[in-house]
C-alpha cells in the first residue's frame, strides 16, 4: 500500500472553510474548491465549514483529553483523522487567519495529534477584500501546520479583492477560477 492510500485504494480530502462567520465569502470559495475536487478526483471529499460546527467545546478543560466535548472528538474522527490531504481556505482577520481555525487546530491537537496531522498534506488559499489575499495569514498558518507535523504545498494561493470576483455568492472571474483549478490539480498531484 502506498503512502496516503487507504485499504480500499481511496484516500480522503477534507476542505476546511476557516471562518466561523455566517454566510462568509470564505465558505463560498471553500465550496468552489470542494466542487472542483469532486469533479477532478474519485477520492472521498468532505467539507468542514467552521460556521456550522457546534461550539460546546470552547472552555478551559478542552485542553484535557478526558474533559473534551464529544462534538470535538466527532469532528476530529470524521474530518481530520481519515483525511490524507486538506484544502484549507482562510479569510484574513486582523492580518492573520481566524481565531476559530486556530482554536480548532488547538483542540484537535490534544487527542490523536499524530493521527490528525503528522505527515499529512495541505494546500492553502487565502481570501481577502484587500490586495494581498491574506499572504501574511497564510504564512502564519503554515508555521502552525508545520509545527503540527504537516507538509504544505509550497504554492499558496492568495485571492485578493474578492468582491470584484463575485456576483452574489458565485465566483465569476475566469482568471480566479482558472488558478483555483490549477491549485486543485496541484493538491491532487502533491
Amino acid at each position: 500500500m502506498n503512502f496516503g492510500e487507504k485499504e480500499n485504494g481511496k484516500s480522503m480530502i477534507t476542505v476546511i472553510s476557516g471562518s466561523n462567520r455566517k454566510n462568509s465569502e470564505c465558505l463560498q470559495f471553500a465550496k468552489k474548491f470542494y466542487d472542483m475536487l469532486v469533479e477532478e478526483s474519485d477520492q472521498e471529499i468532505k467539507l468542514l465549514a467552521l460556521e456550522e460546527i457546534p461550539h460546546d467545546w470552547f472552555f478551559p478543560e478542552m485542553y484535557v483529553e478526558k474533559n473534551q466535548a464529544e462534538s470535538i472528538r466527532n469532528l476530529q474522527d470524521e474530518y481530520l483523522i481519515p483525511a490524507e490531504k486538506f484544502m484549507i481556505v482562510t479569510s484574513e482577520y486582523n492580518g492573520s487567519f481566524p481565531g476559530a481555525l486556530k482554536l480548532l487546530l488547538d483542540a484537535c491537537s490534544v487527542r490523536a495529534i499524530k493521527e490528525s496531522f503528522k505527515w499529512k498534506k495541505a494546500a492553502l488559499a487565502g481570501v481577502a477584500s484587500g490586495r494581498a489575499g491574506n499572504l501574511l495569514g497564510l504564512d502564519h498558518l503554515v508555521a502552525v501546520l508545520n509545527h503540527l507535523g504537516m507538509i504544505t504545498l509550497p504554492n499558496r494561493l492568495p485571492i485578493s479583492s474578492i468582491y470584484n470576483l463575485m456576483e452574489g455568492d458565485e465566483i465569476i472571474d475566469e482568471g480566479t477560477l482558472s488558478v483555483m483549478r490549477k491549485h486543485v490539480k496541484e493538491l491532487l498531484e502533491f
